[in-house]
């Protein structure tokens, strides 16, 4: 099952043109899985303060497909496409109404901030992902 949410693009996420700067995009895409993983029951200030996991991105992948102006509604779509032993892979698709501004493919792995080393899903974290895979037999215990 996706996650949508809408973010606003605004003055200083642009160009001079008035076209998005495209590490803006990223900085705002931070903030969606952020909040992506907080619907799940895993707010991040409690991930890396108390439980000391972090989620770091491994591979990204965007194809951007037409501009985003100063101003536009955007909607982002997580889909959760794969989980891992110890990673997710994610696909995200950003619109602006009709307009398909960009598309990613993300891994995230989880990590503990001691050794900042890959671990095993927590079994919540795991059973809370598992809600939202697009595929059901996307399970890959070698990532």
């Amino acid at each position: 099952m996706a996650y949508t949410t809408t973010r606003r693009l605004n003055f200083g996420d642009c160009d001079p043109s008035g076209i998005a700067y495209f590490p803006s995009y990223l900085n705002i895409l931070v903030g969606v899985y952020e909040e992506f993983f907080g619907t799940l029951g895993f707010p991040w200030p409690q991930m890396i303060n108390e439980r000391k996991i972090g989620l770091p991105t491994v591979t990204l992948d965007l194809t951007f497909k037409s501009p985003g102006f100063h101003g536009d509604r955007m909607d982002f779509t997580v889909k959760v496409m794969r989980i891992g032993n110890s990673s997710v892979d994610l696909e995200h698709e950003v619109r602006a109404g009709d307009r398909l501004l960009w598309t990613a493919k993300q891994r995230l792995v989880v990590t503990w901030h001691e050794t900042h080393k890959a671990l095993p899903w927590p079994d919540d974290m795991r059973a809370a992902l598992n809600t939202h895979l697009e595929k059901q037999d996307a399970h890959d215990s070698a990532a």
